[in-house]
């Protein structure tokens, strides 16, 4: 059972740029939105993240690094930090997951799961 101190939860949506896509170049560009939700009963702060993104060709690429877009936010209990992002991709379908590591104010670390979700270029998917 997980500790109910440390609990962050994470939602994504999803949106497929067309205007920053070449399909002609197997270039596709994806924008998400992120939702970091502590639940828990102790602020925490977001640290890092490593996504690992997959192409519909199975080609994996993982990416490491301090915080989301430039911050480490600290979430306080029952509040959420909410950011936008995007990724490019040579496939019209793709997937993304990972973890956020946390920091909660009593020193413990703890992952926050990012769940996988599909970037699909619409009617890619049948």
């Amino acid at each position: 059972m997980p500790d109910p101190r440390y609990q962050v939860d994470v939602s994504v949506t999803t949106r497929f740029l067309a205007e920053q896509s070449q399909p002609e170049h197997n270039r596709f560009a994806f924008a998400y939105s992120i939702t970091v939700r502590n639940n828990g009963s102790l602020p925490a702060r977001l640290l890092s993240r490593h996504w690992v993104i997959t192409d519909g060709d199975g080609h994996v690429e993982e990416v490491r690094g301090e915080g989301v877009v430039g911050q480490q936010p600290l979430i306080e209990a029952g509040k959420s930090h909410s950011y936008s992002s995007g990724t490019v991709m040579t496939t019209k379908v793709g997937t993304m997951q990972g973890t956020y590591q946390m920091l909660s104010e009593d020193g413990k670390r703890f992952d926050a799961i990012i769940k996988p979700f599909r970037l699909a270029v619409p009617g890619a998917l049948h």
